[in-house]
């Protein structure tokens, strides 16, 4: 009979472990990113051409792309250095902890005890009054043997619950991996940036130096006015305002590197970037749709919180069913050391316990109903997370398209405003012109120059941002090792 029943549960438990599998989400059925399909970059004379390559894979170490040696040397360090990294890192591996710990409940638990009491009985207070109090040693040593498990698997579906958080974790890994590798690039392109902007401004600062000296030279030749002096000098000092911001600015963001590889901002300093010393991409990879929900480490986290959450009805629904428990032990139980090993003392034990929940008040029933409730707010969730992944990439596939229009209008504007600029000055020294239509000339020059600074600048941020905003490849360069890549569609 105990066999019958032993092999009937187990016949049970290895079909509630087999039941209901998840099922991952089904892949989007958009094929493309944005309305009108992928747009075109234009061409701008004097600059790199760039173009989308739809469909190819990204490069794991995208940022090398860029062919910035100082750049590529800071991405090893903060990878090394970077503590949120170490946080995520850690925590993955506590989370690995947590999937083994609850996986010992798959296997039957082992243990020995072993103890040594001294025992006084006092047969009198129980009214057997001819035998008096007596004192003896009692000592008992032996191993004992128990397995738990459940109708509906409750073990099993906790460890795939566990299993699915630790997922999650790696996701998060790899999420932190990828924010810091593109929190890099795009704090390295800043502080390139800003530099462009603050040697603009330096220029600007030179130009209304030259026309103060242009206008005490009028004055000085009696052409001029004290006027034109003050006004020449009241731009001059207005655009020296610009500076103090623009450099606060740099000093943030060198800061915020430092912060990046794990350093204090006194420690360590960040190189000097220049927009020069970089090389725009001109290949851009887009993944697919398809692609991409396999690719990106907050829609994979989203999809491991949605099976976690599947799981976790499972266990809900376990806990509806019986539990039995076999237990076993065998030892020894002697009173003096000298009976040890004496055959006489062997003792054992076997037995079967069964657990069914009868009556909770509707409580488990409710624990149940919440855990369905709570997958489909999860998966809600998780299809929100794909959408706003695909608007990101739609966003940024615009943003390059116009990135070139916007450098193009810069370049023509900046051409026409410095030509501008040199026959106001030449007309204000013949006399054709007053010095109010030279300064207006002027600051139209001063805001294109700033103008092509930022398209420029702007150009490698969105190449960067769609780097990231496709994945990173962390694949092909993962920070934690996988057994097997991201499923392919």
């Amino acid at each position: 009979m105990l066999r019958r029943i032993l092999g009937g549960s187990l016949v049970v438990l290895v079909t509630a472990c087999t039941s209901s599998p998840y099922e991952p989400p089904s892949s989007p059925s958009e094929t493309g990113y944005t309305a009108n399909g992928t747009p075109s970059i234009l061409a701008v004379a004097g600059a790199e051409s760039q173009h989308f390559a739809v469909g190819k894979e990204i490069s794991g170490e995208w940022w090398t792309l860029f062919q910035s040696t100082a750049l590529n040397e800071i991405l090893d360090h903060a990878v090394a250095g970077n503590r949120n990294l170490a946080s995520a890192k850690a925590t993955l591996a506590a989370a690995h902890d947590a999937v083994a710990v609850a996986a010992g409940g798959l296997y039957p638990h082992i243990d020995f005890a072993a103890s040594a009491l001294r025992q006084r009985n006092n047969y009198q207070a129980v009214g057997f009054t001819g035998f008096p109090p007596k004192e003896f040693n009692v000592f008992s040593l032996g191993p004992s043997v128990s397995y738990t498990f459940s109708f509906a698997g409750l073990v099993p579906k906790e460890v795939e619950r566990l299993e699915a958080l630790e997922a999650v974790q790696k996701s998060e890994v790899e999420g932190a991996y990828l924010t810091l590798t593109g929190s890099v690039v795009t704090e390295a392109i800043t502080i390139a940036s800003i530099r462009a902007q603050i040697k603009a401004i330096e220029d600007i600062i030179a130009d209304d130096q030259n026309t103060l000296q242009l206008v005490r030279n009028e004055l000085t030749a009696g052409a001029g006015t004290e006027i034109d002096v003050q006004t020449a000098t009241s731009q001059l000092a207005g655009d020296r305002t610009q500076l103090p911001p623009l450099r606060q600015q740099l000093n943030v963001a060198q800061h915020a590197m430092a912060v990046l590889l794990g350093r204090a901002p006194a420690a360590w300093t960040p190189p000097d970037f220049n927009l020069d010393s970089f090389v725009l991409p001109v290949e851009l990879p887009v993944s697919l749709p398809t692609s991409l929900v396999h690719q990106r480490p907050d829609i994979l986290g989203a999809e491991g919180q949605l099976h976690a959450a599947s799981a976790a009805i499972g266990v809900a629904n376990a806990q509806l069913y019986p539990n039995i428990t076999l237990s076993a032990n065998i030892g020894q139980q002697f009173l003096s050391p000298t009976a040890i090993f004496d055959e006489a003392s062997n003792i054992w034990s076997f037995g079967v316990n069964v657990a069914a929940p009868i009556f909770h008040g509707g409580s488990l029933e409710a624990q149940k109903s919440a855990a369905m409730n709570t997958y489909e707010a999860v998966l809600a969730s998780y299809q929100q997370t794909v959408l706003t992944s695909f608007a990101q990439v739609a966003d940024l596939l615009d943003a390059l398209a116009h990135d070139s229009e916007m450098l193009a209008a810069q370049q023509a504007a900046s051409q026409s405003a410095e030509a501008a600029l040199k026959l106001s000055r030449t007309s204000y020294q013949l006399g054709n012109t007053n010095l109010l239509q030279v300064l207006d000339t002027q600051r139209l020059a001063q805001q294109a120059r700033l103008g092509l600074a930022r398209a420029q600048s702007q150009r490698y941020l969105d190449s960067a941002q769609l780097f990231v905003a496709m994945g990173g490849g962390w694949w092909n360069h993962p920070p934690v090792q996988s057994d097997s890549p991201p499923p392919k569609s």
